[in-house]
């Protein structure tokens, strides 16, 4: 019997895929502006285990564009946020939460198996290229974000290969640094076609980014509400697709056996 709340989606793609949904198992790295809003939909969609990685806290900076971000979140960490968000909207959901930076050393708790699906919306390049590399090598399905700052056309967002993405200059680093390592750029990702607007000629460094203190200086970047909302809302539209029709696939060659 499928739960009332889920009743719509079983209109549109069937019991069969609300099910699939329940029993599939995502992670979502990185809880910013593009990873709470693939969190919602997920939570929303129905999917039953969800594993939410983040290192960082609620802060006024992120009120622009962040789901999470509330006045009464402030100072919160992103994790314990969104998992209790996520309880409130399916409380049969499997949350698990990590509190780590990602990184060559946290990688293998990030991913600890089983996992159906790695939705990747880290905006650090290094971390990035880090979990995608680790995703391909270890044939873990994953879809990713590339820049959704300083952008302002929703019409320009698009899904596509990393390998066929020309107009994305993040998309473009890390494809030179994965094909460097020998690593295969197949994967899917959710960007823009619109050229990113100029940077402002003093935009400082933000001291109160986390990442300030680990030596990695970061230029804020502008954003909106609306753009960042839409990748998110895309990777997880995706997600949603690639895991039903991942197991229509399978359950069809069982029969097929």
């Amino acid at each position: 019997m499928i739960p009332e709340q889920f009743q719509r989606i079983a209109l549109l793609l069937g019991e069969d895929a609300v099910s699939r949904l329940a029993a599939a198992r995502v992670a979502i790295i990185g809880l910013g502006a593009v990873g709470s809003y693939a969190t919602e939909a997920l939570a929303r969609a129905g999917v039953g285990h969800l594993r939410l990685v983040d290192f960082d806290t609620v802060r006024p900076s992120n009120l622009n564009r962040q789901l999470l971000a509330l006045h009464s979140t402030i100072g919160r960490k992103k994790i314990d946020v969104a998992a209790e968000r996520v309880r409130d909207i399916n409380p049969a959901c499997d949350v698990r939460t990590l509190d780590l930076f990602l990184h060559v050393e946290t990688l293998a708790q990030a991913l600890e198996p089983p996992l159906d699906l790695v939705i990747d919306a880290i905006d650090s390049f290094r971390p990035k290229v880090e979990l995608l590399a680790a995703c391909q090598n270890s044939h873990i399905p994953v879809l990713s974000s590339m820049g959704a700052a300083m952008r302002s056309d929703p019409l320009a967002v698009r899904i596509s290969p990393l390998a066929a993405i020309t107009t994305c200059r993040l998309a473009a680093r890390v494809r030179k640094a994965l094909r460097r390592r020998g690593v295969a750029v197949d994967f899917e990702c959710v960007y823009s076609i619109e050229p990113p607007a100029s940077l402002p000629e003093a935009a400082p460094s933000d001291p109160n980014d986390p990442t300030f203190e680990r030596g990695r200086t970061r230029r804020p970047l502008g954003s909106l509400p609306t753009l960042t909302g839409i990748f998110g809302l895309t990777i997880a539209h995706r997600a949603i697709q690639q895991l039903t029709e991942r197991g229509r696939e399978q359950t069809a060659t069982a029969s097929n056996l």
